[in-house]
């Protein structure tokens, strides 16, 4: 039995391909009820997102073919078309990759957190799906924590790798708070538009979409929760406002010195910040001469964005010495669930002695309630303590990364039963 992991993601595979293998919360049930078999897959998780369609499984060899042959027949992909995109890693390779994409750290933008919702919102599927047990359920628990850790321990989140956020992050740091702050949003162009859910997000108190087109600046008004205005407006909604976002696609500058000259004149010199995602740019450059305003441009959030990208990957390597460390600490884990069969069985086999010989002596000596149960405690306390030194050496093979071979040598020595599957069913 090995932990198996059977994937494409972002970089194996085109999106295409991954769009017809991607598994819903709605199908994932179907798939779990195909999937889990007991000779080949144990337990299973599903892990379905637009960069990444994954399986993670506890299961014999051969489980690799299993899951690939579920995938053609549930998704309608023919395995010729899948197997040069998969990439296939077991034992510690797998638990590595499975800490590493929790943690964010093999995700397309390092240390981007929606990662971590999905991964709980999978695990949750396949709890509900009863596709997870022991192992399964150990490894994804301890996943998340990996993912808090690297979080708390590391600042692989903390700055800014997209454009829209790093504009948000700059007005931050002239602004400080953004909570009661006013913007405008001059355009609608995706960027800006993101920049502006950004801003609401922070805190920002009123927001006004400026537009040409009427219809569109409602349209994005409502969807953002703020007001629509049309472009005869701008220059005065420029003395109301502290943020200004530009993104209109216009072939020159909208917004002039001699504009932002006149605006500032009746806020009373109050800061006005500027963030320009258009190209060409919508705000003359000569804006920034005038005192107290300040201008960003596509170019300069680009160069924030490349740095704080540098940061981040210095962090990332921090993050994988946590993940390599907590891998470690599961295969310590892992190896003492190979003789925990083994010494369920053998405890098993020992009490059903025990309680067998019990009986017979009790019927013999006709004992009264007193006296059986001292027999009884005698005779529990003899099978703990010879059973004592067994058990522990069984831990202690474990720990040294021999449970394995000691488990099957106590089997043949005591000539027990194979019990492991009835033990992992009854431990789910």
């Amino acid at each position: 039995m090995d932990i198996l992991v059977v994937g494409i993601n972002h970089r194996t595979g085109p999106v295409e391909l991954r769009e017809k293998l991607a598994i819903s919360q709605g199908e994932a049930k179907g798939f779990y009820s195909k999937l889990l078999d007991y000779q080949r897959v144990r337990e299973a998780l599903i892990l379905s997102t637009c960069n990444r369609v994954e399986v993670y499984s506890w299961a014999n060899k051969g489980g690799e073919d299993h899951i690939i042959s579920t995938l053609e027949e549930v998704k309608g992909v023919p395995a010729q078309e899948i197997m040069p995109c998969l990439y296939i890693y077991r034992g510690e390779e797998a638990v590595k990759h499975v800490f590493m994409v929790a943690s964010s750290l093999d995700s397309m933008v390092i240390g981007e957190p929606q990662i971590v919702g999905q991964v709980k919102d999978a695990f949750e599927s396949a709890l509900t799906s009863n596709a997870t047990g022991v192992i399964l359920n150990q490894l994804m628990k301890k996943a998340l924590s990996v993912s808090k850790r690297v979080r708390t321990e590391t600042g692989i989140g903390e700055s800014a790798v997209s454009v829209s956020y790093a504009a948000v992050e700059l007005a931050k740091k002239i602004f400080g708070d953004l909570a009661n702050r006013r913007a405008m949003l001059v355009g609608a162009g995706e960027m800006a538009e993101l920049a502006a859910q950004h801003l609401v997000h922070q805190g920002v108190s009123h927001l006004i979409v400026v537009n040409r087109t009427p219809s569109k600046a409602h349209e994005l008004a409502q969807r953002l929760k703020g007001e629509a205005a049309g472009m005869d407006l701008l220059e005065a909604k420029l003395i109301e406002v502290d943020i200004v976002i530009t993104s209109t696609g216009a072939p020159q500058t909208i917004i002039s010195r001699e504009t932002v000259q006149r605006a500032m004149k009746e806020r009373k010199r109050r800061p006005i910040f500027f963030i320009d995602i258009a190209v060409p740019r919508d705000v003359d450059s000569e804006v920034q001469r005038v005192e107290n305003v300040y201008l960003y441009d596509i170019d300069d959030l680009e160069q924030v964005v490349e740095e704080n990208r540098k940061r981040r990957e210095k962090e990332a390597a921090k993050a994988e010495a946590i993940v390599e460390q907590e891998v470690e600490r599961f295969f310590q884990w892992l190896r003492g669930q190979e003789v925990v069969p083994v010494i369920v069985s053998l405890r098993n086999w020992c009490e059903e002695i025990r309680l067998r010989e019990l009986e017979k002596a009790k019927a013999r000596l006709r004992l009264n309630g007193k006296e059986a149960k001292a027999l009884e405690a005698l005779t529990a306390a003899i099978v703990n303590k010879i059973l004592h030194p067994p058990l522990s050496y069984l831990k202690d093979a474990s720990a040294r990364g021999e449970g394995e071979k000691i488990a099957k040598l106590v089997r043949e020595l005591f000539s027990l039963e194979e019990k492991d599957a009835d033990t992992h069913r009854d431990q789910r």
